[in-house]
């Protein structure tokens, strides 16, 4: 199944611009905005509340204001849940991220959603090591593919590991912005939907990857939907599609990326699905991150009563 109703959201408490991060996420800015919690809170509910007014089951756990946790509104990059009852447990980059894995977030999962087993990756951190969860690879549920460019923030050796455990096939490639910079994160390039998969194809220098990832995309019946280096930095690859408790299908995105879109992918886009979306302005310039980072996909079972 590649679409859930169950999303997993963090509200946060310490929201701002993250130094650890910065120094390879090209999409943060820089910047003395004194009121980056106020407006990212303000932001984050709205998404929430227009998730929730389509239908969209969303878990909200808040932040704790210790450990301090300025990228929290990002929970995907540091948990996973799939449909076998497994959660994973990621490596990640900066040092003040990791404190990002709450037990307390657990717990309340936990109180609606049966979890049948843990993979923890986190050991890769001492070897300095990463994979950031559905950031660092954007998974074709249906076909079991996980789709990966290499970073940083993400290695193959751990990424190998990963589709060991869940019987995944990993697509790797190299990939970099228009500055010639490696991009940190696979999932503001590229969306797999159910039926289609939104992707920037210019941000691959290698011709012989971007074949191979045109190839993985046409083997698996999706249709590309293909978006520019100007669409990229305007977040318009970090789409999530998710589905209402109607099972109706849902692509949720930021404004500024639904603005960055042609008529023509526009229309395209809402001939699949309804399209929603929400400023999020703060979160991406001091984040980096938009309306996809901020989801956590629940596909674990309900709890059998």
């Amino acid at each position: 199944m590649q679409n859930t109703s169950h999303i997993l959201m963090i509200r946060p408490v310490h929201f701002g611009f993250n130094a650890q991060t910065a120094v390879n996420n090209a999409f943060q800015v820089a910047g003395q905005d004194n009121e980056a919690q106020e407006k990212a809170l303000q932001e984050f509910d709205a998404l929430v509340n227009i998730l929730r007014n389509n239908d969209v089951d969303v878990l909200v756990v808040n932040d704790t204001p210790e450990p301090h946790t300025p990228d929290s509104i990002f929970p995907n990059n540091w948990i996973s849940f799939h449909e076998n009852g497994t959660v994973c447990l990621y490596p990640m980059f900066a040092e003040n991220r990791r404190q990002e894995r709450k037990s307390s977030v657990l717990q309340q999962v936990k109180e609606h959603f049966s979890i049948q087993q843990t993979i923890d990756l986190t050991h890769y951190e001492k070897e300095h090591l990463f994979l950031e969860g559905t950031g660092s690879m954007v998974l074709d549920r249906d076909n079991k593919i996980a789709y990966a460019c290499l970073s940083q923030r993400t290695d193959e050796k751990v990424l190998a590991d990963f589709c060991e455990h869940m019987g995944y096939e990993s697509v790797i490639f190299d990939a970099a912005d228009a500055k010639g910079q490696p991009i940190y994160h696979t999932n503001v390039l590229m969306c797999v939907a159910d039926k289609y998969v939104v992707i920037c194809l210019d941000c691959i220098p290698s011709e012989f990857e971007r074949a191979i990832v045109k190839d993985a995309i046409a083997h698996s019946g999706k249709e590309l939907i293909a978006i520019s280096m100007e669409q990229l930095g305007n977040f318009a690859g970090n789409m999530l599609q998710v589905q209402n408790k109607k099972g109706e299908l849902i692509l949720v995105m930021s404004a500024r990326a639904w603005k960055s879109l042609t008529p023509v992918q526009q229309h395209k886009l809402n001939t699949y699905n309804t399209v929603i979306y929400a400023p999020l302005t703060t979160i991406e310039n001091n984040g980096g991150g938009s309306a996809r980072c901020m989801m956590a996909e629940i596909f674990l079972p309900y709890h059998q009563n």
